[in-house]
């Protein structure tokens, strides 16, 4: 939702900050607000004037008219006001039909004051300007304000001046000084109205008194959608439930979901309590799920209204999923146990088999639970790898315990609801369409022709039953007015922005540019023109300025091609003067932006915005600036729309199959707007099995302003000949399927309509719920979908009696058509086979290949980063420790703490040696060389071996094999010395047996104390006896204690098994904890360079021995 509800002390905080700075001469508004965990103390130190004025106290939660209900305590002392408040905190209160608890209020100075001193003023925006209302009279006795206000439009784009106020609006206000005062303020008002982004904003009153101007009472409404550039402005803003409805903290969480993902997860908790469950995958979807459980005689025991949507990932889905099956077994048990409808449209772009995963996993974690409530689970969902997503699904639900009954596109989209209300019987055996794959295997299309043709019998065979059964009964069809739109005598007219009426949008040559790097949404176009026939791609070229220009590569058909990619839209545009349309993928920051930008360029003519949560003054822009220049726009907020056998945009139809299921291949005879993108989908799905397909499909978007409406495209349909039957699913809010209405009754549309308006369920809710769309909400009774259907019905449209027989009535309406010859049904020609690509043909697990990387500790794919089976979050938790972390990728698993912290000990005291070793030399001359980190680190890393550092896997072989052939300290030595090898890890430069190295005594000991055993380091230890007895300076070094360590370590902790440690041993482990330590050290001499700004190295002569031949030979 955009347009959300703020508190009053909220927007009085804003106003307060903001409104003065434009000049409205208003007295600060004062108040104080209270909630259950407020101290009253505190309080009246921190508003001092609660102690010594009369106050006014009401409740803040969003309730209308309080003054008429008795909410409102008037000239009251401090005291007064928390007895008043103390009667009525956490009690239940009924307002309308909602019953809630009063828990938050807001307290004011009482303002003196007469009755002529109240006036009224409103403030709200619709599509093509904002309206400001007045009246000279106000507070809680002013009754019809709509009837009695002065109204004023502003347009948008346009400004308010300060004579149009005081002529238009304050004729009532005869004191000239007084609408001076007046009119600054209504101006400074609507300068914060716009530059703050609300969409709804009341005074009243607004008490004008001799010397000051003050805000009694305020509500208001603001863009949510605006966060991005107005919150340096608001604040942080808390948007409150409407009340009768608590504020659950699952809601808050999935709010944050939502929040941090590209996804939409929404939920609202309507019934804590209740027995029905939904998860529905789609906005439009899910609205209609409610109105069909609703309009079932479920209204009362719907727990919850949600949707998750926009491809959410396998995780995202899981914690949706694990929140719903948490809220539902953890409230009490019901007699007739629970159902929990898992549904869905047929999807776009969402990989249904992903998304089931996640709901799978939670459905596992919660099978016990889930017996106890004694659960039946619905599921009906379709798109892209479906097929595989109800087959995961069939196979768990037969080891869950519980009634699990899946469906796929075969079945009407809400028939899941009368199953679960056991009000439709619920089939033994679903029949499975065709599978994913068989179109694009050789022979594979003629095997889906047949199955097409026996799916289509005994769909029609059971559409027929339906009809005969149901529909004949329920639905009263009128005789078919004759269609005067084919010779074109009542289709004569100009679009609002001036265009034909008759230009059609998209044909089989329409050329187009795609904003954004979508290659996904750019190859499925390209795929649709290849089995549509069309001679030459849809796409042309691609805007994306984060890159250089450059070519990128798709398939068309069997072959490559390739596809210029532009860093500025005039070069792409300049460069290819066919196209005419833009597929904007912009994100909800930079839409605006880039349509603004391409609407310069006259050759455009249609630009579809996918991008959803524009802010609404933004997208009433779009709309201002594209109706002067003629240019159509679909969206924002959209998947598109779909001219069979022409054109589609982006990832509307979904995934080929679906394409080829719902024959989108080819053009059929009826016409569909829609607003919702996933129920366009759905409706390409319905109008495929009750008709010969569609002509053409169009989402306008779910925002509150689309850029095109219901009529820009219903009257094109009127005026194209080809177009039999037109289809409009419209929804709650806004009051746009009243323009159809009137167009059926004045005569611009004479074809058939079938409409239906998706909401009915909102009016049977207690309290006001937002639905997936932003401009889905009644903000009136005239915008319920309830008064659109019955308004749809008396214009002579044909309205089914719910959104379950809508592809019944479809049927039958084109049925007639058939009947009278209006249509003529053509015959169905095969699409081309298109080949698969190998990423999805190996997620539909078509094909198999052998893996060119294996990997087993570290896995970052799903929602949080796993090393070696352990969560990131739960190894910061944990506090495992650098120690811990090697632990997990070294060896793949979590060792004993006390191993962690000899690896930490290994790492600080190998570190560094300082500047003098080699590795630590190389890296400074590689520094003050100018090189960069990486090339000087690597530098001194190359010099560890043998010689530098690296002796610790070759020390412990030779401990080991000694230690392990039972060689006695002395023969061990003596073997080494007649060998003439020496002893790796005993020796050092400069330290002895009398300048011991520290090191080496601080690992020794916490190994000698804390590790369970450690044989070989006692060993070597035997050993270091005898080699100081020869020499002093022949100890055991650090290289030697680490090394035997390590191997006491792998052989002692009882973490590995004998092979295991010997496997590490031989693979170089041991050597790692160096490398690693001694990175740290490189890396500080590198920075040390730079921070000293040392400059080239050159080394003196005086350090050199040149040894040159004294002549030449």
């Amino acid at each position: 939702m955009s347009a959300k509800a703020i508190t009053e002390a909220t927007g009085k905080d804003i106003l307060n900050r903001h409104l003065n700075a434009h000049g409205a001469g208003a007295a600060t508004c004062r108040f104080a607000t209270v909630n259950a965990d407020t101290d009253w103390s505190k309080l009246s130190v921190d508003h001092p004037w609660l102690l010594t004025t009369p106050l006014v106290v009401k409740p803040d939660q969003l309730i209308k008219r309080r003054g008429k209900l008795g909410l409102i305590g008037v000239k009251k002392s401090f005291e007064q006001v928390k007895q008043w408040i103390g009667e009525r905190i956490n009690k239940d209160q009924k307002i309308g039909n909602a019953v809630g608890k009063l828990r938050n209020f807001i307290i004011e100075p009482f303002l003196p004051h007469t009755d002529a001193e109240e006036m009224y003023v409103c403030i709200y925006s619709h599509r093509s300007a904002d309206t400001i209302l007045f009246y000279h009279q106000g507070g809680v006795d002013i009754g019809d304000v709509d009837a009695k206000a002065v109204k004023l439009d502003v347009p948008v784009n346009s400004e308010l001046s300060l004579a149009d106020v005081k002529s238009k609006l304050l004729k009532e206000v005869k004191d000239a000084a007084q609408k001076e005062r007046i009119a600054k303020f209504i101006v400074a008002l609507y300068a914060t109205f716009v530059d703050l982004y609300f969409t709804y904003l009341e005074i009243n009153p607004l008490v004008v008194t001799a010397d000051n101007l003050y805000i009694l009472d305020l509500a208001a409404k603001l863009d949510s959608t605006a966060d991005f550039i107005c919150r340096p402005k608001w604040g942080e803003i808390d948007y409150p439930p409407p009340f009768g409805r608590d504020a659950y903290p699952e809601e808050a969480y999935i709010a944050d979901l939502d929040a941090k993902s590209g996804a939409s997860l929404k939920l609202t908790i309507l019934n804590r309590n209740g027995r029905i469950w939904t998860m529905v995958a789609g906005g439009g979807a899910s609205v209609i799920y409610s109105d069909t459980i609703c309009d079932l005689g479920g209204a009362s025991e719907l727990a919850n209204y949600g949707e998750y949507s926009g491809a959410p990932s396998e995780q995202q889905t899981y914690e949706y999923a694990k929140t719903i099956l948490n809220l539902m077994t953890s409230s009490p048990k019901h007699p007739d146990g629970k159902v929990l409808i898992t549904g869905g449209g047929i999807a776009n772009f969402t990989n249904v088999a992903a998304t089931f995963q996640g709901i799978i996993t939670a459905l596992r974690e919660f099978q016990p639970k889930l017996v106890e409530h004694n659960v039946s689970i619905f599921v009906r969902r379709a798109g892209p790898n479906y097929q595989e997503g109800l087959r995961r699904m069939r196979d768990f639900g037969g080891t869950l315990g519980i009634p699990l009954h899946v469906f796929g596109p075969e079945t009407h989209m809400t028939s899941i609801c009368g199953m679960a209300l056991g009000k439709r019987p619920i089939p033994k055996v679903a029949s499975v369409e065709f599978s994913t794959a068989n179109f694009l295997l050789p022979g594979g299309q003629q095997a889906q022709a047949d199955l097409k043709a026996a799916s289509d019998a005994s769909s029609s065979d059971a559409l027929g039953s339906a009809l005969s059964s149901t529909a004949a009964k329920s639905i009263k069809l009128p005789p078919i007015s004759a269609d005067e739109a084919d010779n074109g005598s009542s289709a004569s007219g100009q679009h609002r922005n001036g265009s034909s009426l008759t230009r059609k949008f998209f044909s089989n040559t329409t050329k187009a540019i795609v904003w954004g790097m979508q290659q996904r949404a750019v190859q499925s176009m390209l795929d649709f023109d290849f089995i549509c026939r069309r001679d030459e791609p849809s796409v042309v070229a691609m805007v994306y300025p984060f890159t250089g220009d450059h070519k990128q590569k798709y398939y068309w058909g069997h072959k490559e091609i390739l596809i210029p990619v532009y860093k500025k839209m005039s070069d792409a545009i300049h460069k290819n003067k066919e196209v005419d349309v833009l597929v904007n993928f912009a994100s909800l920051r930079s839409a605006y932006e880039s349509t603004l930008e391409v609407l310069e360029f006259p050759q455009i003519r249609t630009v579809a915005i996918i991008a959803e949560g524009i802010p609404e003054n933004m997208t009433r822009k779009l709309i201002f600036e594209a109706d002067k220049k003629g240019v159509a726009i679909i969206g924002p907020a959209t998947v598109g729309g779909v001219k069979p056998g022409c054109f589609k945009i982006g990832n509307t139809g979904g995934m080929l199959d679906n394409i080829l299921h719902s024959k989108l291949y080819r053009p059929g005879s009826v016409a569909y707007v829609s607003r919702s993108g996933g129920m366009s989908n759905e409706l390409n799905n319905i109008i495929s099995k009750a008709t010969d397909g569609v002509i053409e499909g169009i989402a306008i978007g779910g925002d509150r302003y689309p850029g095109s409406t219901f009529m820009d495209h219903i009257l094109r349909y009127q005026a194209d000949p080809e177009t039999k039957l037109i289809v409009l699913l419209g929804e709650v809010g806004g009051t746009e399927e009243y323009e159809v209405c009137a167009a059926l009754q004045d005569g611009r549309i004479t074809k058939p309509l079938v409409a239906w308006c998706i909401g009915t369920c909102a009016s049977m809710f207690t309290s006001e719920v937002q639905f997936g769309h932003a401009g889905s909400c009644a903000n009136s009774d005239r915008e319920t979908a309830t008064a659109k259907n019955k308004a749809l019905r008396e214009a002579r449209a044909y309205v089914p009696d719910s959104f379950d027989t809508l592809g019944e009535l479809i049927h039958h309406v084109y049925s007639e058509l058939v009947k009278t010859g209006r249509v003529v049904p053509k015959e169905e020609v095969p699409p081309p086979t298109v080949p698969m690509d190998y990423s999805w043909a190996r997620e539909l697990g078509l094909i198999r290949k052998p893996a060119s990387f294996m990997t087993s500790i570290c896995d970052e794919r799903g929602q949080e980063l796993i090393y070696a089976g352990m969560p990131i979050s739960e190894v910061l938790s944990k506090e495992v420790g650098i120690g811990g972390v090697i632990s997990l990728l070294w060896f793949q698993r979590c060792l004993p703490s006390y191993v962690c912290k000899f690896f930490e000990m290994c790492l600080m005291v190998t570190a560094d040696h300082g500047p003098a070793v080699s590795g630590a030399h190389n890296t400074i001359v590689c520094a003050r060389a100018g090189k960069d980190l990486v090339s000087s680190v690597v530098s001194g890393l190359l010099t560890i071996g043998d010689r530098f550092g690296g002796a610790l896997d070759g020390s412990a072989r030779q401990f080991s094999e000694a230690y392990d052939t039972n060689l006695h300290p002395m023969e061990f030595v003596n073997k080494m010395r007649k060998e003439g090898k020496l002893i790796l890890g005993i020796g050092h430069r400069v330290k002895s047996i009398n300048n011991p190295d520290v090191r080496v005594k601080i690992i020794k000991e916490f190994v000698l104390e804390s590790f369970p055993a450690c044989p070989l380091l006692r060993y070597a230890l035997e050993v270091e006896k005898i080699t100081t007895n020869k020499k002093p300076n022949l100890i055991l070094n650090v290289d030697g204690v680490i090394a035997t360590a390590f191997v006491d370590m792998l052989r002692n902790s009882g973490s590995f098994t004998s092979e295991e440690a010997q496997e590490y041993i031989n693979v170089g482990a041991i050597n790692s904890l160096f490398v690693l330590g001694r990175s740290i050290g490189f890396i500080g001499h590198y920075m040390d360079q730079k921070r000293l700004k040392q400059g080239l190295y050159r080394h003196p002569w005086d350090d050199i021995s040149y040894v040159i031949p004294e002549q030449y030979n």
